[in-house]
């Protein structure tokens, strides 16, 4: 993602390089006509590409601001989901419990703590059409990932696993009603995230209303050298570049953010988000496990000061 200290200057006026040649190329062609071969009658009123100009100025707004708005939405499920996979860790390791072994305790609440990581890249990736299976073979076992492979939708497969897991919690008396209907309840959390980031991707922005405002604004480009011709003679060149510059830039600004999931510069950091997904949860485990074990030393020194007396 482009962050504010190091968007090049080369991006962003690259991706309207051959926009300005075109425009640059016309506006001295009409220059030319005007200051040279004294064609003077191709002036019209400068208040004509004005109104023009502001119409369409308008248009544009309402656009970025839809397009924004789609971005910043994908933004905050993706924050969601950040919140919500540090839940679901905090859950496994403070509502499972397991008196008998504190082994398979362990490997339970690892094993789901590393699916969910795996979810959020499999995610990461099926909304940017990739391959989701990429990242999941070191955070998930050999028999999960032979099941997920049976399904189109990755992190739908890896939901329902595990839902499995709790309800086999459950039935084994490591987790009560209570917990299990927490515990669900944020995985349903993930499935609704999941469903908004697919509306997000899969409702296409109206094609037309982009159509007309690009053919709206070459017209006014157009325009905008013969209302500018008799008052700047050849600096109407360099003024109609600037202005044609502004509302190019301001069309593909709109055109990047409307798509957050298309694995561009301008998109929704998602594979960053998994990372601290992945290290947040991985902390958690590492902190509980050392923390259980000081608590486990400290119950055995107790036991040998008290048998000492």
């Amino acid at each position: 993602m482009l962050l504010k200290e190091n968007i090049p200057v080369k991006y962003i006026f690259g991706k309207i390089g051959k926009e300005m040649l075109i425009v640059a190329l016309y506006a001295a062609l009409i220059t030319m006509l005007y200051s040279n071969f004294h064609i003077t009658r191709i002036s019209i009123p400068i208040a004509v590409p004005t109104i023009l100009g502001t119409v369409i100025s308008l248009l544009l707004a309402f656009k970025s601001n839809q397009a924004y708005d789609r971005w910043w939405e994908a933004r905050t499920i993706w924050g969601a989901v950040v919140n919500d996979s540090r839940s679901l860790t905090r859950q496994l390791l403070t509502f499972v419990d397991n008196p008998y072994s504190a082994e398979d305790e362990k490997a339970f609440c690892e094993r789901l703590a590393k699916r969910q990581i795996a979810w959020c890249y499999a995610l990461s990736r099926h909304l940017r059409k990739q391959d989701p299976l990429e990242e999941l073979g070191r955070l998930i076992s050999n028999d999960d990932l032979e099941y997920v492979k049976n399904y189109t939708n990755v992190p739908l497969a890896l939901l329902e696993l595990q839902g499995s897991d709790l309800r086999n919690a459950y039935k084994l008396g490591w987790i009560n009603e209570y917990q299990q209907v927490q515990m669900d309840k944020t995985l349903t959390a993930f499935s609704n995230q999941m469903g908004g980031c697919e509306r997000i991707k899969n409702t296409i922005f109206p094609v037309t209303y982009s159509v007309y405002i690009h053919f709206s604004i070459i017209l006014f480009i157009m325009l905008l050298p013969f209302g500018l011709i008799e008052f700047f003679s050849f600096a109407t060149v360099p003024l109609v570049i600037a202005i044609a510059c502004s509302f190019f830039l301001i069309e593909k600004m709109a055109i990047h953010l409307q798509d957050p999931f298309e694995n561009k510069p301008t998109d929704t950091p998602t594979t960053t988000i998994c990372r601290t997904i992945e290290r947040d949860i991985k902390q958690m485990l590492k902190e509980n496990y050392r923390q259980e074990e000081k608590q486990t030393g400290l119950h055995l020194t107790k036991a040998k000061m008290y048998y000492i007396l």
